[in-house]
């Protein structure tokens, strides 16, 4: 088996990558986003932007949360407001929130002051979804790696809002499990979440791609089982996963429930 891997490598990639060669895993690191004629590869560990361009072309589906995923959980699991709007009517609001893209990084995740800060219509199209959430201050944010329906791996990365690593709390895996048990069914076989404490309640922070995910200090080698299963050839993917296969050209406002 072949993961390919992109032109930079971060300090969590080079672990990944680490952990495939002790594995026998081969792995090639393309210097472009172009796909050399002949390559064959199975998996892929990269962001969105080179995901979109080489999974295509190598016959790998990635896997992901559905856009609006967060906002159909119940507020006592995100502690705050969420919703999935295009962001030409994200323009139209006069409050501080905290917005990004809900898959990729094509509006960069922060607080803005207002929606008159957001990338201009120039620059992004008006119909491109973005995630709208209320500010809350997190006391500590931890990244779960999910597979099959387990608490797989896991790193804490942040406290108050600055890198913090270490381990995971055993509430944090707790929650983890809890949120499975509920929802573990409208997300892919093979996801990451984060989640943290809000005045000292346990909350979902977001759903991201394990492909596209840094693992901190989360142990590599079973971050990369979970990577394996998120990024794997398009035959092999099994009939609960296909849903949740990138579609970056099909954006998704509807705030439906996920089939499985």
């Amino acid at each position: 088996m072949t993961l390919v891997l992109p032109p930079r490598l971060t300090a969590s990639a080079q672990r990944l990558r680490d952990a495939a060669h002790r594995r026998g895993l081969r792995s090639v690191q393309l210097p472009t986003f172009e796909v050399p004629a002949g390559m064959r590869a199975d998996h892929l560990h990269a962001g969105p932007s080179f995901a979109d361009v080489v999974a295509p072309l190598l016959g790998i589906a990635p896997l992901e949360a559905e856009p609006g995923w967060l906002t159909r959980l119940p507020r006592e699991l995100t502690r705050r407001e969420v919703t999935l709007v295009p962001i030409g009517e994200a323009y139209e609001l006069r409050r501080p929130a905290f917005i990004k893209s809900p898959n990729d990084k094509t509006i960069p995740a922060m607080i803005y002051t207002d929606g008159s800060r957001l990338p201009g219509p120039d620059a992004v199209e008006r119909q491109a979804p973005v995630l709208v959430s209320d500010i809350v201050d997190f006391t500590a944010e931890y990244r779960l790696y999910l597979l099959d329906g387990a608490v797989y791996a896991g790193s804490q990365y942040a406290e108050h809002g600055r890198i913090h690593l270490g381990p995971p709390s055993v509430d944090a895996l707790a929650f983890g499990t809890d949120l499975l048990a509920g929802y573990g069914h409208t997300l892919p076989s093979a996801i990451v979440v984060d989640v943290g404490l809000v005045d000292g309640y346990w909350a979902v922070i977001e759903a991201n791609a394990a492909w596209g995910s840094g693992a901190y200090v989360a142990d590599p080698d079973l971050v990369l089982d979970v990577v394996l299963r998120a990024a794997s050839p398009a035959a092999s993917v099994s009939a609960r996963d296909l849903p949740f296969i990138r579609r970056p050209e099909r954006p998704d406002l509807t705030p439906q429930a996920t089939s499985v």
